[in-house]
């Protein structure tokens, strides 16, 4: 049984461990968006975590009353609550924000962070650590959010929140204001995150098919794509993997003067190297190891054993003229 995480655990993980963009890579749209400024990703950032914490705490409040077969719909009924409430106050005292954050603000309803908490933990857990885990999750958001606006804003208008960083005389890289700088600085911020991820010993942020989705058991087309997997892998014809098969100088000699392995090939340098006569059942010798895994195979593919055994037999005259011990032959097929 998993141990269970503190607290403090809960908030942290949010940070580094799980962040919901660099590591779980969630919320993507937002982020690109609004980050092209520290002022909009601020605004975006708190109202996102304000919403996730509320949104958190209800659910977590309610899980027991909620119906399994209808959760989505009120998930999404509450978190919807929450935004309309946030943006009200946003338009009320921070109309400016409102404005930089446009349509974006009352998107948080169907922001894939919020309700893959719901799903993933508030649904699952009390209220005070679905209400830690919120607010860790939420400051890991605004704090993803804050660093790609200020690399960004610095490089792309040369000042930060209005401060004058990079002298006016520099031109600045209006590219990073744009979708493409947008996702150059992400790419960038996410292998960072992975590189201080592989210092601590934490595995690197991968998506796992429908299992990774927050929704995946109430998900309709989940069982038409596993489905479709199965049906792509069957269709798939099996390759035959490469036989390599070694025999030592000692095993040469069980083969060369008393060993069965295939029906006799008619004339050809294979049958007087690796069959003979058969012997009775009780004076025969144990076949060489590693070869009767495709004894039965080679009797059907004799043309193949054959080249593979003349291009053996070569290689190693080949070597005893330069004056190379013999170790035996390899059969590759």
């Amino acid at each position: 049984m998993a141990k269970k995480k503190s607290l403090f655990q809960e908030f942290t993980k949010g940070i580094l461990v799980e962040n919901p963009v660099l590591r779980l890579v969630l919320g993507t749209c937002p982020t690109l968006a609004v980050s092209t400024s520290v002022e909009s990703a601020l605004g975006m950032g708190v109202a996102a975590s304000i919403v996730l914490v509320c949104s958190n705490i209800a659910i977590a409040a309610l899980k027991k009353v909620i119906p399994q077969k209808v959760r989505i719909p009120a998930y999404i009924v509450i978190i919807a609550s929450f935004v309309t409430i946030v943006q009200m106050l946003v338009k009320a005292f921070v109309p400016q924000i409102d404005a930089q954050l446009g349509v974006y603000l009352p998107l948080i309803v169907v922001n894939c962070i919020i309700l893959g908490r719901a799903e993933a933990f508030a649904c699952k857990n009390s209220v005070a650590a679905s209400a830690v885990d919120g607010l860790g999750m939420g400051v890991g958001f605004t704090a993803a959010l804050l660093l790609m606006g200020a690399v960004r804003e610095l490089l792309g208008t040369g000042a930060i929140a209005g401060l004058q960083i990079i002298p006016a005389s520099v031109s600045p890289m209006l590219i990073f204001i744009l979708p493409p700088g947008g996702f150059f600085v992400f790419g960038l911020l996410m292998a960072c995150a992975n590189k201080l991820a592989d210092k601590k010993g934490l595995s690197k942020a991968e998506l796992k098919g429908c299992e990774a989705c927050p929704m995946a058991a109430s998900c309709s087309l989940r069982g038409e794509v596993e489905n479709k997997d199965k049906k792509d892998k069957k269709g798939k014809k099996e390759e035959k993997p490469r036989v390599s098969v070694s025999a030592s100088p000692r095993d040469e000699n069980a083969l060369s003067n008393n060993a069965v392995l295939f029906p006799p090939l008619g004339d050809s340098p294979l049958e007087s190297h690796l069959f003979a006569p058969p012997l009775p059942s009780q004076q025969k010798p144990a076949m060489p190891a590693g070869m009767s895994k495709f004894a039965s195979w080679g009797a059907r593919q004799p043309d193949v054993v054959e080249r593979a055994f003349e291009k053996a037999m070569k290689e190693k005259e080949e070597g005893k003229k330069k004056g190379k011990r013999s170790r035996g032959v390899k059969l590759e097929f």
